[in-house]
């Protein structure tokens, strides 16, 4: 996704993680209808619905044009709902205990890195076309993922490379932004920082899980 950002900075960047928090809670909210209303049959759409509303945010931004915050809460919405089944596979895999424990494990992973991008003032533009071309080896994986099962070393280094390209996006993310946004571009900087956020948590609930299945084996 197109993470540059244009217009007149009147956004801050405490406005675009107020929204991210919101988008955090949005999810939440979406998570619990999921699991007590939607049924186990629905979900493949809602998958389908949060793919196709992600592409659609991609080609928005191509097109120079900006989703609003009604696209961003609906979307993370579904993400929500996408989310609930995975959450009890985990669950399933490593208790409810471990994956709280993962969810703040990733909060403070990711306060952490936010905090050091935006005190450091550091420049991470650098790392952008690695963290595309990694991301796009992470989606590649996911597919290949679908139709091959891969063993636990092969997960747990994946897991591994994905936690670390994640990192790698909430310190470009937040040197982006953390200086201010345009207006209109609020709702696309909170939706990436709750995509690098979510995928984070994913990543580190895959690696805990290949922990687990090494050591079984």
């Amino acid at each position: 996704m197109e993470r540059t950002i244009t217009g007149t900075l009147s956004g801050s960047f405490a406005h675009v993680l107020q929204t991210f928090a919101l988008s955090l809670l949005v999810s939440f909210l979406g998570t619990l209808v999921g699991a007590m209303v939607v049924p186990k049959s629905m979900i493949p759409l809602f998958i389908i619905a949060e793919v196709v509303m992600l592409v659609a945010a991609i080609v928005i931004r191509i097109r120079g044009k900006h989703i609003g915050y009604g696209f961003l809460y609906a979307f993370t919405a579904v993400s929500g709902v996408t989310l609930y089944p995975v959450i009890m596979a985990y669950g399933g895999i490593l208790g409810a205990q471990v994956v709280s424990g993962a969810f703040f494990a990733t909060a403070a992973i990711f306060g952490g890195l936010a905090f050091y991008a935006h005190r450091s003032q550091r420049d991470f533009s650098f790392l952008g076309g690695f963290l595309f071309a990694g991301t796009i080896g992470l989606v590649l994986m996911s597919v290949i993922g679908m139709f091959v099962g891969f063993g636990s070393v092969i997960n747990l280094v994946w897991s591994m490379v994905g936690i670390l390209i994640f990192s790698g996006w909430v310190l470009y993310d937040v040197a982006q932004y953390r200086n201010g946004v345009g207006t209109e571009e609020v709702p696309l900087a909170a939706l990436n920082i709750y995509l690098d956020f979510i995928n984070l948590f994913l990543y580190i609930l895959r690696f805990i899980a290949s922990i687990v299945g090494f050591n079984r084996n």
